[in-house]
């Protein structure tokens, strides 16, 4: 057990100065009574048959005294409790396709005007996480039940970059995971039976928001794969189009659009679904399918009230028995 105010249990010294003083009472209160009893004007009988329940009541004071006083110092203990959680990483394209306009005022922020939305609906208990992705993959957000600070890491992501799919899964796994995870894919793409033993995390999910236009390695449908054996449910959103549009990269006009076929194949192969950025009622279902767990937490938790009421009832046992046994509080 600690202590928030420590310097409170000076205050402990109250009790030996109480039963001190009690002591030399009781010392003095028998050498009177002693005194009458020689001139015969009093009898010991019932002061003999008392000695013993006569203290109970002090002792009772002097223990609640002790009891508050420890109150006072905010005593701090270990508790582990039952508490029900869930992750979400939402993994944002950032790439340079999220330029286009296809969706007004861009793919990129549509995207996050999405991801924006999805947090707002969600409960304290999940944990959010953000990735951006371009060429790789950053995790920006790490999962935390302070969405406020998930909204403005999503207000400040920027352009930059290819695409990568299979990294953005990555590296939502690591966060999932709470350290880095590698992922052979060269390896699990030559042996289709080969499986990739993560870890399980049945209450994690992947929302990916990308308009699916997949430049560099590794593959999304084999990393989609592991996250399918981990337990992680990996949802896609599609931003843009499949008119596509026209995008300039670099000096150079590059044509883009949704590449919804892969983005529904991800999504199959984790048992996830597929939505369009503007499906408002995709999002929500989404939310529905996040299985949130009861996790045995341990945290540290002040248990003054405890003290306190412990000490009152001290304090009114002792008064009770005094009354009833004395016809007073002694």
């Amino acid at each position: 057990m600690t202590f928030r105010s420590p310097w409170m249990l000076v205050l402990l010294l109250l009790v030996p100065a109480m039963v001190a003083a009690y002591v030399s009472a009781r010392r003095r209160r028998s050498q009177r009574a002693a005194a009458l009893s020689q001139q015969g004007l009093v009898t010991t009988s019932f002061q003999s048959r008392a000695r013993i329940r006569r203290h109970v009541p002090f002792a009772l004071f002097a223990a609640a005294l002790t009891v508050l006083v420890v109150g006072t110092a905010r005593p701090m203990t270990t508790v582990k409790t039952p508490q029900r959680e869930g992750t979400v990483i939402l993994a944002i394209d950032v790439s340079n396709s999220m330029k286009a306009d296809d969706i007004k005022p861009s793919r990129l922020e549509a995207a996050k005007g999405a991801a924006r939305a999805f947090v707002k609906t969600q409960p304290s208990v999940v944990r959010i996480g953000v990735v951006a992705f371009g060429d790789g993959a950053v995790v920006v957000q790490p999962p935390t039940t302070e969405h406020a600070d998930v909204v403005r890491s999503i207000d400040r992501l920027t352009i930059e970059g290819g695409t990568s799919l299979g990294q953005a899964l990555v590296t939502s796994l690591s966060a999932i995971a709470g350290k880095p995870v590698t992922i052979d894919v060269e390896a699990l793409a030559n042996d289709s039976a080969q499986v990739v033993d993560i870890g399980f995390f049945g209450s994690a999910t992947v929302v990916l928001l990308t308009d699916g236009e997949e430049t560099s390695r590794p593959d999304p449908v084999s990393v989609a794969e592991v996250a399918s054996v981990a337990g992680v449910r990996v949802h896609t959103v599609g931003i843009g189009t499949l008119q596509g549009t026209v995008v300039d990269v670099d000096g150079f006009s590059v044509a883009t659009a949704l590449n919804r076929d892969l983005l529904e194949e991800v999504a199959s192969i984790t048992d996830g679904s597929y939505h369009e950025g503007d499906d408002a009622a995709g999002l929500e279902a989404i939310s529905e399918t996040i299985d949130l767990r009861f996790k045995i937490v341990t945290e540290d938790t002040e248990v003054t009230g405890l003290f306190s009421a412990a000490g009152i009832a001290l304090l009114l046992a002792g008064a009770l028995l005094s009354v009833l046994w004395f016809g007073r509080v002694v």
